[in-house]
C-alpha cells in the first residue's frame, strides 16, 4: 500500500507541475498579446541598423516554444537590410543612417559586401553614415568602412582575425567507444567526412582550405580597402597588439575616425538626426519598423524568386531550411496559377541531400519547359547541392568571393558491433539474401552492402557529373577535372566555366526580365516562400535588445567562436541524423556563412526574464 501511496504522490507531483507550466505559459502569452503591438515607422530621424546578431538571405522559421536566445538570437534578412538603405537615399524623413554594430556577429561575405555597397549609395546621395562599436573585429569592420564616420569606444580595439580556424576530428573517439563509421564518398577533396576517418585534415583538404581561406581573406581586403583607402591595414594584421594601446593604436592606423563613449556618440547623432528628449537620444527609425511600415509586395509580379538558403533536406522544412519538398511544391503552384514570365533562384546553400537537390532542380525543369527563363544568383555560398539546383539556370551569376563547387557526393553510416560488445551485447540470426536486415546497426554491415553503398555514391557522382557537363557545354572528363568534391571561388569558378558572369541579385532579375521581354518597370517580383507569422514576427519585437551596450573586442570573438561552435554541432547533429542518406553537402563552406544560432525553448527563456 505503501508504494501504491508514493505511486499516487508522484503522479499528483507530475499533475501539479503540468499545471504550474501551462499557467506559465498561459499568463506569458496573455501579456504578449496586451503588450505587443505590430511596429511602425517611427516618423524621421536616423534609420538605425541596429544588427544584434547576423544578416543571413533568409531567418530561420522560429517554433512556437523557440523565443531564441544565445550568441546568434536576431537574424537580419539581406533584402530587408539593402531594401531600407537604398530608399533612405530618397527619404527626406531620414536625415542619417547608424550602423550599431556592438552585437553583430558578421554574415557571408558576398552579403556583406552587398550592404556595404548599398552603405556606398547612401553616401553618394549626401546622407551620412555613422558606425559605432566597443569593438570591431573581420565582419562588423567590413561594414564600418563603408560609413562615413568610424566611432570606437576608448576602451575598444579593432582587431581583424581573417578566415581560419581549427575543426574537430572524430576518429580517436569514435576508435575508443567502438564506433564503426562507415564512409562512402567519391572526390579526392570531398573532405566532409574526413572527421570521421581521420585525426587531422588530409593534404588535399589543407590544399582546398587553404585556397578558400585565402580567396575570402583576399576579398575582404580589396573590398575594405577599395571603401576606406586611409586604413593602414596591414600594420593592423602584423601587429594587432598595438604596443598595448589599442583603441589609440586604431586611430592611429586611421582604421576608426573618433575615439568617444556612445553618449558622446549619440549627442552627434542627434545634432544631425534630431533630439528625442522623452529618451535621451537621437531620433530614430529602427530597421523592423521601417521594414514593417514597407513590407514587400508578395502579390501580382510577373518575376518569382526561389530562394534556395541553408541546408538542403528532404521532405517539408520552414524557412532558413532549404526542404526539398516545399520548395517544389512553391515552384510548381505558382506554375499553376500561370502569372510568372520567369523566375529567378537565388542559392545560399551548403547543399545536403542529393534526392532533396534533385527535387528543386525537377521543378525548375518544369518552368523550363513551360517557357520561362531560370536565371541563377549565388549568394556566399552555393555549393555541393546548392550547386546541382544551379545546374537548372539558364545563366548563372556569382559573386568574386562566392563560394561554388565542392561537386561531390558522400555518405556516412555509423554501427556499434564493437560498442556493444565490450559491454557483453552481441547479435545473431538469419538471412535469405546477403542484405536481409542491412544496414545492421548492431552487428555490423555487410561487405554487399558496402559494395552496394558505395557503388550509389558512385552512381550519384556520375549523374552530378553529367548533370554539370550538360548544363555548362563541358565533357563530363573535364567537369570529373574540377569536382572531386574540391570547392572554388566565384573567380576561380568563373575561369573554369562553372558560373556565366559577376553578378548579384539585381543582374539576375534585369537578365530574367530580358529573357522573358518585360520592361524594366514591369519586372516585379513575388517571393515563393511562407511569410513570417504573426507569433515569429512577435517574437522579434520581444528580443529587441534592452539597451545598447555591448561587449570589448575579446567578447565579441567569444562570443562569435561561440556561435560557430553551435554550427559546428548542427553540422554534426545534421550529418550524424542523415540516416546514410547520399549528400552533396559542403561542410569546408562553413567559413563563409554566418553563425547559426541554437535553439532555446521557452521556459528557458521565460527564466532569463525573471526579476532574480
Amino acid at each position: 500500500m505503501r508504494l501504491l501511496a508514493g505511486f499516487w504522490r508522484l503522479l499528483v507531483g507530475i499533475k501539479d507541475g503540468l499545471v504550474l507550466v501551462f499557467m506559465l505559459l498561459f499568463f506569458a502569452a496573455l501579456h504578449a498579446a496586451l503588450t505587443w503591438s505590430p511596429p511602425r515607422n517611427t516618423g524621421s530621424g536616423a534609420l538605425l541598423l541596429d544588427l544584434d546578431g547576423t544578416i543571413v538571405e533568409q531567418p530561420a522559421e522560429r517554433a512556437l516554444f523557440d523565443l531564441g536566445g544565445g550568441a546568434a538570437a536576431r537574424e537580419h534578412r539581406l533584402r530587408d537590410v539593402v531594401r531600407a538603405l537604398d530608399a533612405a537615399r530618397t527619404d527626406g524623413d531620414i536625415k542619417a543612417v547608424v550602423l550599431d554594430l556592438d552585437r553583430f556577429l558578421g554574415g557571408g561575405q558576398v552579403a556583406l559586401e552587398q550592404v556595404g555597397a548599398a552603405l556606398d549609395r547612401v553616401k553618394r546621395s549626401g546622407k551620412p553614415v555613422l558606425a559605432y562599436a566597443t569593438g570591431y573585429t573581420d565582419d562588423g569592420y567590413l561594414l564600418a568602412a563603408h560609413a562615413s564616420e568610424v566611432w570606437l569606444n576608448p576602451m575598444g580595439a579593432v582587431a581583424f582575425t581573417g578566415p581560419g580556424g581549427s575543426r574537430l576530428y572524430y576518429k580517436g573517439l569514435l576508435d575508443r567507444l567502438g564506433v564503426n563509421a562507415h564512409v562512402y564518398r567519391v572526390g579526392a577533396f570531398k573532405s566532409a567526412v574526413e572527421p570521421y576517418i581521420r585525426a587531422d585534415q588530409s593534404p588535399e583538404a589543407r590544399r582546398a582550405n587553404e585556397a578558400l581561406a585565402g580567396a575570402l581573406w583576399t576579398g575582404w581586403l580589396r573590398n575594405v580597402q577599395a571603401a576606406r583607402p586611409k586604413a593602414r591595414l596591414a600594420e593592423a594584421v602584423a601587429d594587432p597588439a598595438a604596443g598595448g594601446r589599442l583603441a589609440e593604436a586604431a586611430l592611429q592606423r586611421s582604421l576608426v575616425d573618433r575615439l568617444a563613449e556612445r553618449e558622446a556618440f549619440t549627442e552627434h547623432v542627434a545634432k544631425i538626426a534630431g533630439e528625442d528628449a522623452k529618451r535621451g537620444s537621437y531620433k530614430t527609425v529602427r530597421l523592423d519598423d521601417w521594414v514593417a511600415a514597407h513590407p514587400v509586395k508578395y502579390g501580382g509580379g510577373k518575376i518569382g524568386v526561389v530562394t534556395v538558403a541553408g541546408t538542403i533536406q528532404d521532405g517539408e522544412a520552414g524557412p532558413g531550411t532549404a526542404g526539398g519538398e516545399t520548395i517544389a511544391k512553391a515552384i510548381r503552384q505558382a506554375l499553376a496559377r500561370q502569372e510568372l514570365k520567369a523566375l529567378v533562384v537565388r542559392v545560399d546553400s551548403p547543399g545536403g541531400s542529393a534526392l532533396a537537390s534533385e527535387r528543386i532542380r525537377s521543378a525548375l525543369l518544369e518552368a523550363k519547359r513551360a517557357g520561362l527563363p531560370v536565371v541563377v544568383s549565388m549568394g556566399s555560398v552555393a555549393a555541393s547541392g546548392g550547386y546541382w539546383v544551379a545546374t537548372a539556370g539558364d545563366r548563372v551569376f556569382a559573386e568574386p568571393t562566392t563560394i561554388t563547387g565542392s561537386i561531390g557526393v558522400f555518405g556516412v553510416l555509423p554501427t556499434f558491433e564493437a560498442s556493444l560488445a565490450k559491454i557483453g551485447v552481441t547479435s545473431d540470426g538469419v538471412r535469405t539474401t546477403p542484405l536481409s536486415g542491412q544496414p545492421d546497426l548492431f552487428g555490423g554491415t555487410s561487405p554487399e552492402f558496402d559494395r552496394l553503398a558505395q557503388t550509389g555514391v558512385e552512381d550519384m557522382y556520375r549523374r552530378f557529373i553529367g548533370l554539370v557537363a550538360t548544363a555548362r557545354r563541358l565533357s563530363p572528363e573535364r567537369v570529373n577535372e574540377i569536382a572531386q568534391g574540391r570547392v572554388w571561388d566565384g573567380g576561380s569558378a568563373r575561369q573554369l566555366g562553372l558560373v556565366d558572369a559577376f553578378g548579384g541579385f539585381d543582374d539576375a532579375v534585369r537578365e530574367a526580365a530580358r529573357r522573358a521581354k518585360l520592361d524594366t518597370d514591369d519586372a516585379t517580383l513575388v517571393y515563393l516562400e511562407r511569410q513570417p507569422s504573426w507569433w515569429e514576427r512577435m517574437a522579434d519585437e520581444w528580443r529587441r535588445p534592452e539597451d545598447e551596450s555591448g561587449g570589448d573586442v575579446l567578447a565579441l570573438l567569444g562570443t562569435r567562436q561561440t556561435a560557430l561552435a553551435w554550427s559546428a554541432v548542427a553540422d554534426a547533429r545534421r550529418l550524424a541524423s542523415g540516416g546514410g542518406s547520399i549528400q552533396a553537402r559542403c561542410l569546408e563552406c562553413g567559413a563563409a556563412l554566418p553563425p547559426s544560432r541554437p535553439s532555446v525553448g521557452l521556459l528557458a527563456w521565460l527564466l532569463t526574464k525573471l526579476p532574480l
